[in-house]
C-alpha cells in the first residue's frame, strides 16, 4: 500500500484516473505505462486541493465571491477571478498535506540521482483533456522549478490557475459546475529543450486523419503553445510517410531558462544562436522521422487522433513525449469549399497568414493588445493581435474572425478559434501594421488572405440551391466511389461549368484551357489588348474565369494551361487579323513556349502572368499550378520560366510549373525536362500524331488506325517519360480519353507507374471505377507471386 495520501507516481496511474489527477495527470501516467518516453515525476491529486480548499477555509469565501457573477461583463470578472486568486496563493496549506509534497519531492530527487532537481509544475484539471472538451491552456505551468520553498509556491498558484478569468469563463460556457471541478499538479522532471513543438496525428485544419501536422521551433514548447512564435510546420501523409507540405518560418524568439532565479525569458534567437538560426529549419530529417514515428505509435495505443507536446533535450539530444491527449476540435473532413462569390466583386488582398480556422469573417478591425483591453471586442468585430493569450477566450467568443502576427496552426489561438468555429488567421507577421482601427475587413481564413471591406458575400439563392443538391450527390459519391492510389483528375474548359461538376468525385483539375476564357470573356488578341492599353481588362478577366473554377474546388489542386491558340485560331480573336501571320500548318506552327518567348508575343504572355499571379495572390488561390503547352526545347523552357519569374512566379515550393509533353523532343529529353519541371501532362493527341505522322483531323488516317495511342510506338514514348519523371520524383499525368475508351490503355498507364489520369467530366467516375479494377488486378497479381 502507498505511504502518501496525497501523491501518485506516475507509474501507478492509468487513463482512468482522470478524476484523481486530471487529465494531464492520467494521460502521463498511460504513456509511461506504454513505455513511451516521458520525463519521470509525480501527480500531487485533485484529493489534496480539495483538502487544501476546506483546511484554509476558503470553499465559503470563494463561493461568495462568484456569487451572481456576469460572465460576460469583462471588468466584473476579471477583478472576481483577482481575488479568489490572491484568496488561494496566501492560504495556508494543510500541514500533512505540505510534508507529503516536499516528501515526495525528495524521494524522486534520489530517484534520478539529482540534488533538488529542476521540475516543470503543472496544473490538471479534472475536467482537462477530455474527448468532448478543450481545457488546453486554461491552467498554468511553471518551469524550471527548484527547491522545497519554491515547489511548495508553484503547487499554490497552480491550485489558484483554476481561478482565472479564462478558465471561469471557459467552464461557464462549457456547462461546468465551479465546484465540481478539481486540480491536480503534476510535478515532472525538467526538460530543458533545445527545440520542442506540438504533434497533431490528424489534421486539424482539414479534419484529415491521414496526415499529421508538426510545428517546431528552438528553445522551451512555450512559445509554440502560446503562438509567441510562428514555428517551422510540417505536414505529413501518414500512409507514404513523406512531407506533403512544409514550411520553414522566420523563427525571431525563443523561450529558455532565465539566467537567473527560477522560471523562464523570452529571448532573441539571432542574439543568442546567431542570424542563421532564424531562417534555419530547426529539426533534422532524422529527428522528424522519429517524432512521425512516435506520433503514429501514441495514436496508434490510444486508437484515436492526438494532440502532442514534445521536446528534444538540449544535452541528450533524446526526445521526450511531454503530454498527449486527444484532439477535441478533428472536425469532418473539410472539402475546402468556400461561399460563391459574385462574379463583379473586386478583391483587394491587404495581407496573408496561416489558415488556422476555416470560414470567412468580416467586421470591422479592433486592435488589442493586451487582457486589458478585450472590452473593446464587441460582437462581430475583427480581433486583431500581436500574439494570441488564452486571456483573450471571452472577446475572440464575441468576434468574427481572428488575425494575430505570430503563432503556428497548432498554438493555442488556433485550437480555441477551431473550437469556438471562427476564423482565425495566425502568423501574419505585420497584420497589426497594416490593417488599421475600424477598417472594414474580410477574413478569409480558409486560404488564409485579408481583404479590404466587406467582400465575398454569398448568392443566398444559389448557395441554397447547390447544398439541397449538392450535400445529397456529394454523400452519394463519397459512399460509391472507389479509392485509388492513381489521381483522377478532370479537364475543364467552360468555367461557369465547374458548379454543375464540382460535387464529381474528381481529386482536382488536370486540365483547365483557358481559350474558352479568351473566346467567351475577353474577345480579343491579347496583343491588340497591348497595343491599344487594355492589358488590366484581359488580366482581371481571366483572373476571374481562373478563380471561379480555383475557389469552387479549392483546397483540391487546378492545373491552368496557358493559351494554347494556333494562329488560325488567334486570328478569329478581335484584332488578330492585325497582328497574326497566316502559316500553312498551324498545328506544328508558332504555338505554346515558342510563342511566349518571341518578341511579337512576349508581352501577351506576361498578361497572362500577371493574371495566374492575381489570382494566386491577391485572391489566395494557391492551388493553381501553370502548365505549359508545345514545349519543344530545355532551352526555351528556361527563357519562359525566367520571364515567369520577374512577373513574380517563382518556380518554388510554393509554385509549381507543369508542362505539357507531346513533343516527341521532350521525349528524347525527358530526363533534362523532368528536373526542370514540378510535373509533365502527357497530351496524348498529340502526342499520337506527332509520333505517328498523322493528322488527328485527318479523317482517312484515323480510319485506317494510324492515329491511336494504343499504338505501341506511342506507349513506349509514355513509358519514357513516365519513367523518367519517377527517377527524379517528377508527377506525371495523362489529358486525354484514351483511360476511359480503352481499359487495357488505362491498366498499361497504371502498370507503367503514372501519377494521375484527367479525363473530361461524364467518364470521371467510369474512369475511378475502371483504375480502381486494374488497382485492385495488380495487387492480386503480386499477392500470387510473392
Amino acid at each position: 500500500m502507498s505511504q502518501y495520501s496525497y501523491i501518485k507516481w506516475f507509474t501507478e496511474i492509468q487513463k482512468e484516473d482522470v478524476n484523481v489527477v486530471g487529465g494531464k495527470g492520467a494521460n502521463l501516467g498511460e504513456l509511461t505505462s506504454m513505455g513511451v518516453d516521458v520525463p519521470p515525476g509525480f501527480c500531487v491529486t485533485a484529493g489534496a486541493y480539495d483538502v487544501f480548499m476546506k483546511e484554509a477555509g476558503l470553499v465559503d469565501k470563494v463561493q461568495e465571491l462568484m456569487k451572481d457573477l456576469d460572465v460576460e461583463n469583462v471588468d466584473d470578472l476579471q477583478a472576481v477571478s483577482g481575488e479568489v486568486r490572491d484568496t488561494i496563493v496566501n492560504g495556508e496549506i494543510y500541514k500533512p498535506l505540505e510534508d507529503e509534497i516536499i516528501k515526495a519531492y525528495a524521494e524522486f530527487s534520489k530517484n534520478i540521482g539529482i540534488e533538488d532537481p529542476e521540475v516543470a509544475v503543472r496544473s490538471s484539471a479534472t475536467a482537462e483533456d477530455l474527448p468532448d472538451a478543450s481545457f488546453a491552456g486554461q491552467q498554468d505551468t511553471y518551469l524550471h522549478i527548484h527547491g522545497d520553498h519554491e515547489l511548495m509556491n508553484h503547487v499554490r498558484k497552480c491550485w489558484a490557475s483554476l481561478w482565472t478569468s479564462r478558465a471561469i469563463y471557459y467552464r461557464e460556457k462549457q456547462g461546468y459546475n465551479h465546484f465540481d471541478v478539481s486540480l491536480s499538479v503534476v510535478v515532472q522532471k525538467m526538460v530543458n529543450s533545445e527545440k520542442s513543438g506540438v504533434m497533431f496525428t490528424a489534421n486539424p485544419i482539414n479534419g484529415n486523419t491521414n496526415e499529421m501536422m508538426i510545428n517546431a521551433s528552438w528553445g522551451l514548447g512555450e512559445a509554440v503553445v502560446s503562438g509567441t512564435v510562428t514555428p517551422d510546420e510540417y505536414t505529413i501523409d501518414k500512409v507514404e510517410n513523406t512531407i506533403v507540405e512544409k514550411h520553414i518560418a522566420e523563427k525571431n524568439t525563443m523561450v529558455v531558462k532565465k539566467a537567473s532565479g527560477v522560471g523562464t525569458e523570452e529571448i532573441s534567437i539571432a542574439e543568442s544562436l546567431g542570424s542563421d538560426f532564424v531562417d534555419k529549419e530547426c529539426l533534422t530529417p532524422k529527428e522528424l522521422t522519429i517524432l512521425i514515428d512516435q506520433g503514429q505509435k501514441i495514436e496508434q495505443l490510444y486508437k484515436k487522433p492526438q494532440d502532442i507536446e514534445w521536446g528534444i533535450d538540449r544535452d541528450t539530444k533524446h526526445l521526450y513525449i511531454l503530454q498527449s491527449r486527444p484532439i477535441t476540435t478533428l472536425k469532418k473532413e473539410d472539402k475546402g469549399e468556400v461561399e460563391a462569390v459574385e462574379e463583379k466583386e473586386e478583391l483587394k488582398a491587404l495581407l496573408r497568414g496561416l489558415a488556422a480556422s476555416p470560414g470567412i469573417g468580416r467586421g470591422v478591425v479592433r486592435h488589442i493588445k493586451d487582457v486589458n483591453e478585450i472590452n473593446k471586442i464587441q460582437k462581430g468585430d475583427i480581433l486583431v493581435t500581436g500574439m494570441t493569450n488564452p486571456d483573450m477566450v471571452p472577446a475572440m467568443r464575441k468576434s468574427a474572425a481572428v488575425v494575430t502576427d505570430e503563432g503556428g496552426r497548432t498554438c493555442h489561438a488556433a485550437i480555441v478559434s477551431r473550437e469556438l468555429g471562427i476564423p482565425c488567421i495566425v502568423g501574419s507577421k505585420n497584420g497589426t501594421k497594416i490593417l488599421k482601427e475600424d477598417q472594414k475587413i474580410t477574413v478569409d481564413a480558409t486560404r488564409g488572405v485579408v481583404y479590404e471591406g466587406h467582400v465575398l458575400q454569398e448568392k443566398e439563392e444559389a448557395k441554397t440551391e447547390n447544398q439541397a443538391a449538392g450535400i445529397a450527390n456529394e454523400q452519394f459519391l463519397k459512399a460509391v466511389a472507389p479509392v485509388t492510389a492513381t489521381k483522377i483528375y478532370m479537364n475543364l474548359g467552360e468555367p461557369s461549368l465547374i458548379q454543375r461538376y464540382k460535387d464529381l468525385p474528381f481529386d482536382g483539375i488536370g486540365l483547365m484551357r483557358t481559350e474558352f476564357i479568351f473566346t467567351n470573356m475577353i474577345g480579343a488578341h491579347p496583343m491588340y489588348l497591348v497595343k491599344t492599353g487594355q492589358g488590366q481588362m484581359m488580366i482581371d478577366k481571366l483572373a476571374e474565369g481562373i478563380s471561379t473554377v480555383a475557389s469552387a474546388i479549392y483546397p483540391r489542386q487546378i492545373v491552368v494551361r496557358m493559351s494554347d491558340f494556333r494562329t488560325n485560331e488567334f486570328r478569329g480573336l478581335k484584332g488578330g487579323d492585325e497582328v497574326e501571320s497566316i502559316e500553312a500548318n498551324p498545328m506544328i506552327g508558332w504555338r505554346g513556349v515558342s510563342r511566349y518567348i518571341s518578341p511579337e508575343y512576349e508581352e501577351g504572355f506576361r498578361l497572362e502572368c500577371r493574371a495566374m499571379r492575381k489570382v494566386r495572390e491577391e485572391f489566395g488561390l494557391t492551388n493553381v499550378v501553370a502548365m505549359l503547352p508545345f514545349v519543344r526545347t530545355p532551352e526555351e523552357l528556361k527563357v519562359v520560366k525566367g520571364i515567369m519569374e520577374e512577373e513574380g512566379l517563382k518556380q518554388g515550393k510554393d509554385f509549381k510549373i507543369w508542362i505539357m509533353a507531346e513533343v516527341p523532343s521532350v521525349v528524347f529529353q525527358a530526363e533534362e525536362f523532368a528536373q526542370l519541371v514540378d510535373g509533365f501532362s502527357i497530351g496524348s493527341n498529340d502526342l499520337t500524331q506527332l509520333v505517328m505522322g498523322a493528322d488527328r483531323d485527318n479523317g482517312v488516317l484515323n480510319n485506317m488506325g494510324y492515329f491511336d495511342e494504343r499504338n505501341e510506338a506511342v506507349k513506349r514514348a509514355i513509358k519514357i517519360l513516365v519513367d523518367s519523371c519517377n527517377k527524379y520524383g517528377t508527377t506525371c499525368s495523362i489529358c486525354g480519353q484514351g483511360p476511359s475508351q480503352y481499359p487495357e490503355f488505362a491498366e498499361f498507364l497504371v502498370e507503367a507507374g503514372i501519377t494521375s489520369m484527367s479525363v473530361n467530366p461524364d467518364t470521371v467516375d467510369y474512369t475511378r471505377r475502371l483504375v480502381a479494377q486494374v488497382e485492385q488486378k495488380m495487387i492480386l497479381r503480386k499477392l500470387r507471386n510473392l
